[in-house]
């Protein structure tokens, strides 16, 4: 089942591309048995959260999931919508909620999930451009802001999907960009910011080689603070 959000009159200069009158249709929620039980846990509670015009969300996967934003930026207004394990379709399939409230503010990163089932970095990107297209058409005040993919470190051994899809990253992180510069919405690059000299992820900031230690998410907020006003 999907749902038709109308679109406001107006919109930011950010959102200028959007088109004024196009409806596309957004999922009312996911479709039941997609995804694991944790998500379902997830989305539903957010689904009982009202967003509000003065809200900043943070739309990810378990990197986000596993921060308390609101108290790291010391901003109330701040809502965290990671769930663990999540793919950009997910943020897709329950991205109406959001919608709704009309939030002031989004942030997205989202693609390491999907190159763990051997997606590619331009589908990363298709998908996630998808997603922009649907905030800017039904919540066209929102303003956008898409964070690159954070380096993974193999070295650990843990993550066996995503042994040898290093590359992957580099390559979703490219296409994302481009996709940042032709939709009009703020690129930040954390890419560099947490990778070592060898381009992984640096061992101080996880202990599995993904996830992410609290100095990780000093690194994190100090990138994304002069974007949260």
């Amino acid at each position: 089942m999907a749902i038709t959000l109308a679109a406001a009159s107006s919109c930011t200069a950010q959102n200028s591309s959007a088109p004024a009158t196009q409806q596309e249709q957004v999922p009312s929620a996911p479709p039941e048995g997609k995804y694991d039980a944790y998500y379902y846990r997830r989305a539903t509670l957010f689904a009982q959260l009202p967003i509000t015009k003065s809200d900043i969300v943070f739309l990810g996967n378990s990197l986000t999931d596993g921060a308390e934003w609101n108290e790291l930026l010391d901003n109330p207004h701040i809502k965290n919508r990671g769930i663990v394990g999540d793919i950009v379709q997910g943020y897709i399939d329950r991205i109406a909620p959001i919608l709704k409230g009309q939030p002031k503010k989004i942030f997205i990163m989202g693609g390491v999930n999907d190159i763990s089932h051997g997606v590619s970095g331009d589908s990363i990107a298709r998908a996630t451009e998808r997603l922009i297209t649907l905030i800017k058409t039904h919540s066209p005040r929102t303003r956008i802001y898409l964070q690159s993919l954070l380096p993974i470190n193999n070295d650990f051994g843990r993550y066996k999907l995503l042994a040898g899809r290093e590359h992957v990253v580099v390559e979703a992180n490219a296409a994302l960009e481009q996709v940042a510069k032709r939709q009009g919405v703020t690129w930040i690059n954390l890419f560099p910011l947490m990778a070592d000299s060898e381009g992984k992820l640096r061992r101080e900031f996880t202990n599995d080689g993904l996830h992410l230690m609290g100095p990780a998410y000093l690194v994190w907020r100090d990138a994304v603070k002069p974007y949260v006003k």
